[in-house]
């Protein structure tokens, strides 16, 4: 891979790397020794990590916060999940795609997947949208148009 590492890819970049429709949003970077275990491949926590970077880009690329604004919704965790396809090494190239898969009135399940030489992990959250004061906050119908245009995203 020649892609630039922590930057939103686009679906062209996708494309060529080998990541399959319906993954229309991602970000590269390779594995550092801090991510290892003591079995010398990536240890488990790195992937959630890595689920969390490129979830911060998806945010920002689709509205949803910059963290900076006030007024800005709270965007919780309320569920994560991984599921560990095939081992990766010290300085292995990977890009980490992400997609909403679907949505309701204050939440949204993304979807997740690490591909390198082959899909290493898949994954999934369940993000909860709140006001400042911890209410739950509507999903715009512009935040769903939007997801469901670029991500195939679907009402539950």
């Amino acid at each position: 891979m020649t892609f630039p590492f922590l930057t939103p890819l686009n679906t062209t970049q996708l494309r060529s790397a080998g990541i399959p429709e319906p993954w229309a949003f991602g970000v590269a970077d390779k594995v550092r020794f801090g991510e290892l275990d003591a079995l010398g491949h990536v240890n488990n926590v790195a992937y959630m990590s890595w689920f969390e970077v490129v979830r911060i880009h998806y945010f920002r690329d689709y509205g949803l916060s910059d963290y900076k604004s006030a007024g800005r919704p709270r965007l919780v965790l309320a569920n994560a999940n991984v599921t560990y396809k095939a081992e990766m090494h010290l300085g292995q190239e990977y890009i980490v795609a992400a997609r909403t898969a679907q949505f309701g009135n204050t939440s949204f399940t993304m979807g997740y997947a690490v591909y390198g030489d082959t899909l290493h992990a898949t994954g999934s959250a369940v993000i909860v949208q709140l006001n400042q004061d911890g209410t739950k906050r509507a999903l715009s119908k512009a935040l769903k148009e939007k997801m469901a245009h670029l991500d195939g995203a679907t009402p539950r």
